[in-house]
């Protein structure tokens, strides 16, 4: 009798699984081969795109777009490698304008060999202003064995609705400091994002930057063309700027206009820095990251307010290279991947370090900035100012010293934003020196500057220590001033 039950039991959780999960398997298992849409969705609400697969996720009926970026929308055949290519016929009708999307392809998707998934693409080239919705239907198959829609009655998926909901759109730079030779004729190129795509017609004419330029140029962007969610520019010299002793500085920041807000890094910087003779070969930047180890941190002390008494309070941040290419003056190989390829070696930047996170959208605590302010947000679209993955400059004694030398705050523009969606363009500087203290054991001992009028009134000023180990001698108190939290 016990084996009896067993085996029952068994038996009903395997007929469950069926009628819950086998609608959704792909491949030659089915019998009778169909047709449905397949629109996943992650656990944030956005899609997952094919030909990524998650196999625990199940088809979508409808989806609210609040983006005016392309919807990529799947449509999966099940059934064995095909013999001869199928055609599927669908419809679409909207409860608005209808000429506010385009649809590619408009009414035909095709099936052959191997390919069992084909898209469908709702692009958007004007505003909505109201709520609107599109529907789209399956309605014929070229192979009238084929059957539309899952088989079952309870979520045959062949239909698909995109409710056009409430949109902001806004734009960003994902980078915000670029460094240039200073040669004449020579051309950077960088990027605007737009998170939640953009419609070519509202920018075309525009004028989304603000500029102070140090130098003469020309800047032109690419054509728009079908990727509405970067646009890239490109800025050429136009005279020669290679005085070593002179820094160059152009700034580009974006501004506000109609429709669209910036966000996140606003100010591009591009500058042709001062040079120094440095020998890569002294590499003190290499100090301060271990890339064996991907939490490797640096740890510091900065003289701020503690409950109203200045102390040195103690931060840690995640610590990386500057990435750089092989033609760059300061570039040193760090390794060439175990081949004779020269095209898959990696170099870093021999006198810059940086301060990033692992992986993921969250912050490091570059500088330990988090302390300087309240209700911050730490998220990176927010506050990509916590990360500053060009953060430290070194110049080594005599231009080729293993142990000491001095250090620079690279002067730039980072955002931080508060959790009330408040946010701050927030200048930073500084200099300092770099010390071998102890064998192995290195000191970098600065000042960094934060100028913002309307956050401190100005410039406010503070003392860094930091290490590249956790153990270091306790740092003496100092008689300086010290800044005190500030509410964003």
């Amino acid at each position: 009798m016990t084996r009896i039950k067993i085996f029952s039991l068994l038996l009903t959780a395997t007929l469950f699984i069926s009628c819950s999960k086998d609608d959704y398997k792909l491949g030659a298992e089915n019998i009778d081969p169909f047709v449905r849409f397949n629109f996943l969705l992650k656990s944030d609400n956005t899609p997952l795109e094919y030909p990524t697969v998650n196999n625990n996720l199940l088809p979508v009926s409808s989806y609210e777009n609040k983006s005016v970026k392309t919807v990529k929308v799947p449509v999966t055949l099940s059934a064995s490698p095909l013999k001869n290519a199928v055609k599927v016929n669908f419809s679409s009708s909207t409860t608005g304008d209808s000429e506010s999307y385009s649809l590619n392809p408009a009414s035909e998707l095709l099936f052959q060999g191997n390919k069992l998934t084909d898209t469908i693409y709702v692009s958007f080239d004007k505003r909505w202003t109201t709520n609107q919705s599109i529907t789209l239907k399956l309605e014929n198959a070229s192979d009238p064995e084929i059957h539309i829609g899952n088989l079952n009655t309870e979520a045959r998926n062949d239909t698909f609705k995109v409710d056009l909901g409430a949109i902001a759109t806004n734009y960003t730079f994902p980078v915000n400091y670029i460094t240039l030779k200073g040669e004449a004729g020579e051309t950077v190129d960088f990027d605007v994002n737009f998170p939640n795509g953009f419609i070519p017609s509202e920018i075309e004419s525009a004028s989304i930057f603000k500029f102070l330029n140090g130098f003469d140029y020309t800047l032109t962007h690419d054509a728009f063309g079908t990727n509405r969610s970067t646009v890239t520019y490109h800025l050429t010299l136009l005279e020669d700027i290679q005085n070593a002793d002179v820094r160059y500085e152009t700034k580009l920041t974006l501004t506000n206009i109609p429709n669209y807000t910036a966000t996140g890094n606003t100010v591009l910087q591009l500058v042709k820095p001062i040079k120094s003779p440095r020998d890569v070969q002294a590499n003190p930047a290499s100090r301060f990251y271990d890339l064996s180890n991907q939490f490797y941190l640096t740890y510091g002390e900065h003289w701020f307010d503690k409950s109203g008494t200045c102390a040195w309070q103690t931060f840690n941040a995640f610590t990386f290279p500057v990435v750089v290419t092989k033609d760059d003056e300061n570039a040193i190989l760090y390794s060439d991947k175990g081949t004779t390829n020269p095209n898959d070696d990696v170099y870093h930047d021999a006198f810059k370090i940086g301060f990033n996170v692992v992986t993921g959208s969250n912050t490091t605590n570059s500088f330990g900035l988090k302390r300087f302010f309240s209700n911050e947000s730490t998220g990176a679209a927010n506050s990509p100012g916590f990360n500053i993955t060009s953060a430290l400059e070194f110049f080594p004694e005599n231009g080729n010293s293993t142990t000491q030398g001095k250090v620079l705050v690279i002067p730039q523009y980072i955002t931080i934003a508060g959790t009330n969606k408040n946010s701050y363009s927030i200048e930073i500087s500084g200099a300092g020196t770099y010390k071998e203290i102890s064998s192995g054991l290195f000191e970098i001992s600065f000042e960094l500057k934060l100028t913002n009028d309307q956050l401190f009134g100005g410039t406010v000023a503070t003392q860094y220590r930091i290490y590249n180990n956790k153990t270091y001698p306790k740092i003496s108190p100092i008689g300086d001033n010290c800044p005190k939290e500030v509410a964003l």
